[in-house]
């Protein structure tokens, strides 16, 4: 694999995001992921798996510059890998622990919050969902996935600001379960996830399908409504002209 490297250690699965600078999702780093999990998922070997980002950047959500430039079959292709990566981690049964050593916004938010919990390394970052000042539709499942975590009421008022948190208030708000210094990140999660594989594993398992079921359903759901809407604001004249800002102001900070 190119962007997503792997290590098995004391059988937890640990998954590195190795793509550019600030682990941006393209197609092929979705497509290398969703490869990972199914893996993680059907090796015995495995217990868990814990995701760690790079310094300064857990991930920075979709790359907005590669898919600003991809045609209409390849971002339809994305919208449906994307979906269906996501469906495939909420659906994991074995613990999953996310390692945030820096920023998380949109797309690497999403990743985070499909895992049971979250370790936020302290410093000057943010994490949250703020597709809709990008000029992305929020689809029902992400913010059913959201509301999971913030409650209803909480996670409405935010997506629809999409309002970004600095660990400390996003630990207080339930996003993240953890704020630690980023040199004992790795620790405080394979301690945490050390946790969840003590107790008896059919139990734990089935117990985490149980509590995630309504999560499960929607996501197993039909999806193209929700991306064939999300595709026709993507193609808008209005988005189209709030991400080449965006691009352009990332292209002038390099």
């Amino acid at each position: 694999m190119d962007f997503v490297k792997v290590t098995v250690d004391q059988r937890i699965s640990h998954i590195y995001l190795d793509r550019g600078r600030s682990n941006a999702l393209d197609q092929q780093m979705i497509e290398e992921l969703q490869q990972t999990i199914i893996e993680a998922g059907g090796n015995p070997a495995v217990e868990g798996i814990i995701f760690y980002g790079k310094e300064d950047f857990f991930s920075a959500g979709l790359d907005l510059v590669a898919l600003y430039d991809y045609n209409e079959e390849e971002v339809r292709r994305f919208w449906h890998t994307f979906f269906g990566f996501i469906r495939t981690l909420v659906a994991f049964d074995k613990p999953a622990v996310a390692a945030i050593s820096g920023h998380s916004p949109a797309g690497g938010c999403v990743l985070a919050i499909c895992c049971d919990y979250r370790i936020m390394a302290q410093g000057d970052y943010v994490i949250g969902l703020n597709e809709i000042p990008v000029g992305i539709i929020v689809p029902e499942s992400i913010s059913q996935l959201y509301s999971f975590w913030l409650g209803h009421a909480p996670a409405y008022r935010y997506l629809l600001e999409g309002k970004l948190f600095n660990p400390r208030d996003a630990m207080e708000v339930g996003l993240v379960d953890e704020v630690v210094d980023a040199k004992s990140i790795r620790t405080v999660a394979e301690r945490q996830i050390g946790k969840y594989t003590q107790y008896e594993r059919n139990a734990w398992r089935q117990s985490k399908r149980n509590i995630r079921q309504s999560l499960i359903t929607r996501f197993e759901a039909d999806q193209t409504d929700a991306i064939e809407s999300l595709l026709k604001q993507w193609w808008s004249p209005a988005t189209r002209a709030i991400l080449k800002a965006i691009i352009d102001n990332l292209k002038s900070k390099k």
